[in-house]
């Protein structure tokens, strides 16, 4: 077992260090090497092709709206409901940020607003840092309650059939996060000094290592084309037509003596809505496979395929053993399986991955549906290691150099702000399973 769990870990390795779809490529090369050396049955695939199918549904519709603007004019959204309220910006960046990935269903959205968000900061006297770092953990978190994502789809495959449907997951994903979002900014709107205080950022300025903030407008993007708020509408009327008809199973259509399933229902309406764009939008069809959601989705695809197979092979290689070994601490201390997810999602960078690979281990060790899905925040455990592309925008994108790494690497700016949204989102999601 442990052999088998080495290759594992080498198959992660090699897959992180040249990231994108290298993830999901070395994720099948693990599967090879348990097959040929081990002789490890490959995992039935039916359920991760489910999720796979939702993932490109969504994405599809998702890209068409991109291509049609749809995406800019959200942008344009939230930046002006971030430059209204520019010493708040602590409180509004991140709310604004989760509530884009949460419509959107994928963090990747995110990236335009981070220069907005590092010049209302300083426009406004606010070390940029302490928005930056706690809307990128948003976004992250954004993707736990978003009834699109890949990881809710993954969600809803494995917990459907046991009466945790999509309206029920996200009443209690979506108020977790949004508490853990919350008492993350008021702790981050306390870290670090203020500008005019910080002899690093005084010393940079004077010696014009950093450029002063100029004062910007908001609206000083041009007018969004109708075509591009109707896209907009009509992707978001769907992301409402998903929740509609997980929390009203006789909307779908029934076949035989039940409701359409869950899956089925969100790939039929997401193909629809990106059908309906093209027709409504104007779209050119072919601009659709070249947008940025389409390569990232693509890219999500691969990873969930080769790493959940992997995972997922491991594990019912060695279920009994796995399951003797920790089911018992597992159901003593839930908690235990929480730091479970939120190290392998460090690896992983995928919560989508992480909750197909890890889920079924922790219905195997007894734990509780509620349980797991209280413990489900714990998959965006990622910004552990601040290497993934989110993390590296925001530092990036902050020239005033506040939002950084430190000498340590563990000791970075999104490490506190992910710590607190975890353990609130979780403490909250004990709380909430209890009452839905």
């Amino acid at each position: 077992m442990f052999l088998q769990l080495a290759v594992m870990v080498a198959a992660i390795a090699m897959g992180s260090r040249k990231g994108g779809v290298a993830m999901g490529l070395w994720g099948a090369v693990g599967v090879l090497v348990l097959a040929t050396v081990f002789k490890v049955a490959p995992a039935d695939t039916s359920g991760i092709v489910d999720v796979m199918l939702i993932i490109l549904a969504v994405i599809t519709a998702a890209a068409a709206m991109e291509a049609a603007g749809g995406i800019d004019h959200l942008v344009g959204v939230a930046e002006r409901a971030i430059r209204r309220n520019p010493r708040r910006v602590v409180y509004v960046a991140p709310l604004v940020s989760w509530a884009f990935t949460l419509g959107a269903g994928t963090a990747h959205v995110f990236y335009p607003l981070l220069p907005v968000i590092h010049d209302v900061a300083r426009e406004g006297g606010v070390r940029p840092e302490r928005p930056i770092a706690v809307s990128s953990i948003a976004a992250t978190f954004g993707i736990t309650a978003s009834p699109v994502s890949a990881a809710m789809a993954a969600m809803i495959v494995l917990f459907d059939g046991d009466g945790w449907n999509l309206p029920r997951i996200m009443a209690v994903a979506v108020p977790a996060t949004l508490l853990g979002i919350l008492v993350a900014a008021t702790v981050q709107s306390r870290i670090g000094r203020e500008l005019d205080q910080d002899p690093a950022y005084l010393r940079k300025a004077a010696t014009g290592d950093i450029d002063l903030p100029a004062p910007a407008e908001a609206g000083s993007r041009p007018a969004p084309r109708p075509r591009a708020r109707r896209s907009a509408y009509l992707f978001l009327g769907g992301t409402v037509a998903v929740v509609v008809s997980g929390l009203f199973p006789g909307l779908r259509p029934t076949v035989g003596n039940a409701p359409l399933s869950m899956p089925a229902t969100i790939e039929i309406l997401m193909m629809s809505v990106a059908a309906l764009i093209l027709l409504c939008c104007r779209v050119d069809a072919k601009r659709i496979p070249g947008t940025e959601v389409a390569r990232s989705g693509l890219v999500a695809v691969i990873g969930v395929f080769g790493l959940s197979w992997l995972g997922l092979s491991f594990i019912g290689a060695n279920e009994h053993r796995i399951t003797g070994a920790l089911g018992g601490v597992a159901r003593e201390h839930p908690w235990f399986f929480a730091v479970m997810l939120l190290l392998l999602s460090a690896l992983l960078f995928s919560q989508a991955t992480t909750t197909k690979a890890l889920m079924p281990l922790g219905l195997a060790l007894g734990i509780p549906a509620p349980l797991l899905i209280a413990m489900w925040p714990a998959v965006n455990g990622y910004f552990l290691l601040p290497t993934y592309g989110t993390f590296i925008a925001a530092i990036n994108f902050d020239r005033s150099g506040t939002t950084r790494v430190g000498r340590f690497v563990v000791n970075h700016s999104f490490m506190l702000p992910g710590l607190v949204t975890t353990v609130v989102a979780i403490s909250t999601g004990f709380v909430m399973v209890r009452i839905v």
